[in-house]
């Protein structure tokens, strides 16, 4: 590998080990980071995303053990499988075997041609390199023709130890006719100076159905970057509610490429900032073929000094006639130091299509808050009432019930604020 001196980057990885025979991934994503830069804020996806002090600190890889029991969500049952600084634990996962048609095995026995040919031409950004390249552990998901999943698979993520870096890669395949449900959590403890770099990308086969909540609530000392890419084929729904609650500066990218007709994506978030926390959700549906429908909702809360980011991208492609697409991000300052940056895009190429896209921002409803107290209402309570009611439409998408309890049982724990 030819190396490019005074690069940013490769000083970055200098310190971080690569196994002694990597995978064609590993080798081509290690050989892309020659020459490559950090991302400023020159850069249109990251306008408003300052990453420099982040990038400038070193980070260790590190495998220790730890108790996650308290991170184990008591009420809900399903596949477990731990993940402790980027290093996936066997030994504390546990695969129900009722569920038969789950297939779990390491992400370096994900065959290449298959990953190859799947993701041809997909750019990558500088961190999901970094991640494919110094990927510590990961694991490959396949769910058989046909089956559908009794069971969520849950995954969860613990960060642990300063200055510690989380690199993880996942793979997700359900194959034609499967159906399943993943739910991701992210956690941390006593983690200053600590980043989280996750990969999570799929494959939902014909007439396939997939849904991911992710849960991030890592404390408010940690860099949080990932980036999720999922491919629909024909007649596959996928549904992913990514909520946000914890990191100093997050990254969400979420990118969703529909190659395939009578497909329906779905993109719902909600994001809650306080303190001086960064919190940038990006999101893409490319939608390449006709009858597909997708609607995509996110909401933000922000207080103290905190920023919000979202860039939501629909792309419609000339072939996709008939597509019905609608995006919608609003949200909520509490604070005038509280900002949001929200940049909603709609790109249509085809002439027979329903699609609307919106933004809006604002404070809450004195008059609300008013006629609240009026009915002997604290100040404080009528205004936990509003924020609940305001990103409760979106936290009733997720289905799954005791799924849903844990999120609200998070946003009481952390904002006292119930749904």
């Amino acid at each position: 590998m030819e190396m490019v001196i005074d690069n940013k980057v490769l000083e970055f990885v200098a310190d971080l080990k690569l196994p002694e025979v990597i995978s064609n991934v590993r080798k081509q994503a290690a050989d892309a980071l020659n020459g490559m830069d950090f991302p400023t804020t020159k850069v249109e996806e990251w306008k408003y995303t300052r990453v420099s002090k982040y990038v400038k600190k070193k980070y260790i890889q590190s495998k220790i053990d730890a108790d996650i029991q308290k991170y184990i969500p008591s009420d809900l049952e399903g596949h477990r499988l731990i993940f402790i600084n980027g290093y996936y634990n066997e030994s504390l996962s546990s695969i129900i075997k009722e569920d038969n048609a789950l297939n779990i095995q390491s992400i370096e026995l994900l065959n290449e041609e298959y990953y190859t040919d799947l993701l041809e031409d997909i750019s990558e950004n500088v961190f999901s390199l970094i991640n494919k390249a110094y990927q510590t552990g990961g694991i490959f998901i396949q769910v058989k023709e046909n089956a559908k999943l009794k069971y969520p698979i849950h995954l969860l993520f613990l960060t642990k130890g300063n200055g510690v870096i989380a690199n993880t890669r996942n793979f997700i395949q359900l194959e034609s006719g499967a159906e399943a449900e993943v739910f991701v959590t992210f956690n941390s403890e006593n983690s200053d100076d600590s980043f989280t770099n996750c990969v999570l990308e799929g494959h939902v086969e014909n007439n396939a159905h997939l849904t991911i909540t992710k849960l991030q609530s890592e404390e408010n000392n940690v860099f949080h970057v990932s980036k999720d890419l999922f491919i629909q084929d024909t007649g596959s729904t996928f549904k992913m509610n990514t909520i946000t609650t914890g990191g100093s500066l997050i990254r969400n990218s979420v990118d969703v490429l529909v190659e395939g007709e009578n497909c329906h994506t779905e993109l719902n978030g909600v994001y809650l900032g306080v303190e001086k926390q960064l919190i940038d959700n990006h999101t893409l549906i490319d939608q390449m073929f006709p009858n597909c429908t997708s609607n995509e909702l996110y909401k933000g809360v922000m207080g103290d000094e905190s920023t919000g980011v979202f860039n939501g991208r629909v792309i419609v492609r000339q072939d996709a006639q008939k597509i019905q697409a609608y995006q919608s991000n609003k949200n909520i300052l509490l604070t005038k130091k509280a900002s949001v940056n929200s940049k909603p895009e709609l790109e249509i190429y085809a002439d027979d299509v329903m699609c609307s896209h919106g933004s809006t921002v604002g404070d809450l409803d004195d008059d609300a808050i008013f006629y609240l107290k009026t009915r002997g209402i604290s100040e404080e309570k009528a205004k936990h009432m509003l924020i609940g009611a305001f990103i409760g439409d979106v936290l009733e998408r997720i289905e799954n019930e005791p799924i849903r309890e844990i999120v609200n049982k998070r946003f009481t724990e952390k904002f006292g604020w119930e749904f």
